[in-house]
Formats: structure tokens, C-alpha cells, sequence
């Protein structure tokens, strides 16, 4: 390395001419190092852009049909009395679930019982005379042809038999209807299902012509969904249906929140033309009784599946002048910004049909402050960001 001499007086010297010694600066010598721009420290390199990553994932998502529908029970029955009387017994609990026959409601049985039994008598009395009076017509057969007893005897005596046969029959249709309506006095449930709220009290007294009932029951499982598409979706659900059973998700007001799945059961025979749509129902099993009688849902009518459809989460995907794009992060931590065709968005997610391919690395958040070919530094995501 050359080095640089620098001179500084501090000796002595003679001064002609003077008596005497003066002093005479002496001269140092000091060599310095000479800086070379190749030993100055490197500037530091740039730092990267934080941004929060993640990788383009393969998944199967379903293509959807979206739509409203209300939850519609099954079967729906409003017990009301056939006869009238005093409810003396109420067998059930509001809110209850029941087997069809379980017993509901018991009212005071014993007008219709006496009944039954007048009845009963009356017929005890007819047959008890038809058996006398088949006897006289015997008698008479046999007297007739000797000349004993006249024709006409003979033909009245036959018609009092069939007019004892003719009213034995209608106490047996008095005995019927009796036990009938002594069979009404004991309400049981006509199907299984739910019951609801209990809207009469043991002691009142009940007729069969009351427009209120006792009591309601709703059977839940399986259960109904009502729902409407539009109806230039109409072609394309005859022809996906055509292939199979298709599926229907219930989800809930969030439109997160699957409730339920079932299938398509049910196609209306005319679309509405005040509304422009076509009215569907699914059916659901509702075992965990997720479903309710009445309930608004958001409704997934699937059509098909995509098979490991590139998928990303939803805010990586932005939308400039020229359509959709995402930041790409390439290996040496810099970006490229890729124009995507997406297909879908749903769950979250959006599904690619063009510019991402499963694997590759992609910004998911932070994007606002990048540009072509930045380079990137992925950080942590925070707790509850979203992606």
C-alpha cells in the first residue's frame, strides 16, 4: 500500500549574523494509509416488502345454483275432536315427540258408552223377535199347503221376518256408529312426528264443530325445503338431473353454517311468470332435527364437482383495469404480477380456471404496496387475518 509523507518542522538551526542559538523548527515525518474506494463498506440491500404468503391449493369444489327456501314439515296435522264432551286427560307433553297411536287427549266417555249399549239392546230385541217370528213362518209353510192357514197369513208372516232381518241391520249400523264415536273420546296421534303447544286444558268441554284445535302435530323426519331458481336455470337442472339424484345443502342465515343435506325431489310443473322463476323442493333426512318447520335457509343446488380445481384464498385475487390478477412469488423472493381467470368464489376461496397452477407460491395479503418484479419478505400472518 503507498504511503503519504507529510512534513512538520520542530528542529533547530544557526542564524548568522546572531550571537546565540536560536531554535530551529524540526520536521516529522507520518505516513498515512490511502483509502481505496474498493475498501468502503457495501450499501446494504434492499429489504423486501412484508407481505403474507400462501400456496395455491388443489381441491374439488362443487359448481352451485344459490337460492332462499323456507323449511316445510313433511306432514302437518291439527288434532281437533269428532265428538263432543269434556276433555277429562291429557296424555302428552308440549313439545313432545310422539309415535303414531300414542295417546293425546281422553274426553268423558260415557254418553257415547250408554249409548253404544241402547244400541246394543235394541238389537238383543229384534234378533230375539226375528227368532219367533222365523218360527211362526215355519209353522205357516207347512199350513199353508194343507189349507190350515191362508196365502196371506203366510206372505205377512214372511215380511214381519224380513222387516226383524231389515231392522237388525240397522241396529247394527246404530252399534257401529255408536262405538265410533265412543272410539273418538280417545284422541291418539294419527302420524309420528312433534307436537307443539298444547291449546286447550283438561276440563274444558270441546265440540266437534270448533275451528281451533287441541293440538298440532309436525313430523321433521325427513322434512322439506322450498326453494326458487331462476328460470333460465331450468334447462340446465332437467339435464344435470337427467344424470342422477342431485344434491341440495341447506346452510344458515351466515350462509357458512351447512344444516343439512338432501336431494333434489321435486320439480314444479309451471314456472311462475310474475316472478320469472321455478319453485323446487329437496328433501332432507333432518335426523338431527337441524331443520325446523318455518326456518329461512340459503340454498346450494349442486350441478357437478370440480375435480382439483386450483384454488386460492379470496383476497389474493385483485381486480385491476384489465380484469383480475394475483402477485406470483417467485424463487428469488420477487413477484410477478399474473392476470387469473376465476371461475367461482365461494367458501372464501376462489377457484381458478386459468393463470395459477397448483404449488406456486402467492400473496395473500399486503398486495397494496407491491409492484412488478418488488421483491417480497413473507411474514407471519397475525392472529385472525383473514386467508
Amino acid at each position: 500500500m503507498r504511503k503519504i509523507a507529510i512534513v512538520v518542522a520542530g528542529g533547530l538551526v544557526a542564524t548568522a549574523g546572531f550571537v546565540g542559538i536560536a531554535t530551529v523548527p524540526q520536521v516529522h515525518a507520518y505516513l498515512w494509509p490511502e483509502v481505496k474506494a474498493a475498501d468502503a463498506p457495501a450499501p446494504a440491500a434492499t429489504p423486501g416488502i412484508p407481505v403474507t404468503g400462501g400456496t395455491v391449493e388443489a381441491k374439488d369444489m362443487p359448481v352451485f345454483l344459490n337460492g332462499i327456501g323456507s323449511v316445510q314439515a313433511y306432514n302437518t296435522v291439527t288434532i281437533k275432536t269428532r265428538v263432543d264432551g269434556q276433555i277429562v286427560k291429557v296424555n302428552f307433553a308440549e313439545g313432545q315427540e310422539i309415535k303414531a297411536g300414542d295417546p293425546l287427549i281422553h274426553i268423558d266417555p260415557r254418553s257415547f258408552q250408554a249409548a253404544l249399549e241402547i244400541a246394543q239392546a235394541a238389537k238383543a230385541k229384534d234378533e230375539a223377535q226375528l227368532v219367533s217370528a222365523q218360527a211362526d213362518l215355519g209353522r205357516y209353510t207347512q199350513l199353508v199347503g194343507s189349507g190350515f192357514q191362508t196365502r196371506q197369513s203366510y206372505d205377512q208372516q214372511k215380511a214381519a221376518v224380513a222387516q226383524l232381518q231389515a231392522a237388525i241391520k240397522g241396529d247394527q249400523a246404530q252399534i257401529d256408529a255408536a262405538q265410533v264415536n265412543l272410539d273418538y273420546t280417545d284422541i291418539r296421534a294419527p302420524i309420528s312426528g312433534r307436537l307443539g303447544v298444547r291449546l286447550v286444558d283438561a276440563g274444558n268441554i270441546v265440540h266437534a264443530s270448533d275451528n281451533s284445535g287441541l293440538v298440532t302435530i309436525t313430523q321433521t323426519k325427513p322434512i322439506f325445503v322450498n326453494f326458487t331458481m331462476a328460470q333460465e336455470h331450468l334447462h340446465k337442472i332437467h339435464e344435470k338431473q337427467a344424470q342422477g339424484d342431485l344434491r341440495v345443502q341447506a346452510y344458515g342465515a351466515d350462509n357458512v353454517t351447512l344444516l343439512s343435506e338432501g336431494k333434489l325431489t321435486v320439480i314444479d310443473n309451471a314456472i311462475d311468470q310474475t316472478t320469472g322463476t321455478i319453485r323446487l323442493k329437496a328433501t332432507f333426512d333432518n335426523n338431527d332435527e337441524r331443520l325446523w318447520p318455518g326456518e329461512f335457509v340459503d340454498v346450494r343446488l349442486i350441478l357437478n364437482t370440480r375435480q382439483s380445481a386450483p384454488t386460492v384464498p379470496q383476497q389474493t385475487v385483485q381486480v385491476g383495469p384489465n380484469g383480475y390478477y394475483a402477485y406470483v412469488i417467485k424463487s428469488d423472493d420477487t413477484v410477478e404480477r399474473r392476470p387469473v381467470e376465476v371461475a367461482s368464489i365461494q367458501d372464501g376461496l376462489a377457484v381458478i380456471n386459468k393463470g395459477l397452477q397448483a404449488g406456486e407460491k402467492v400473496v395473500v395479503d399486503g398486495q397494496y404496496r407491491l409492484t412488478e418484479g418488488a421483491r417480497v419478505r413473507i411474514a407471519a400472518p397475525t392472529p385472525g387475518a383473514s386467508g
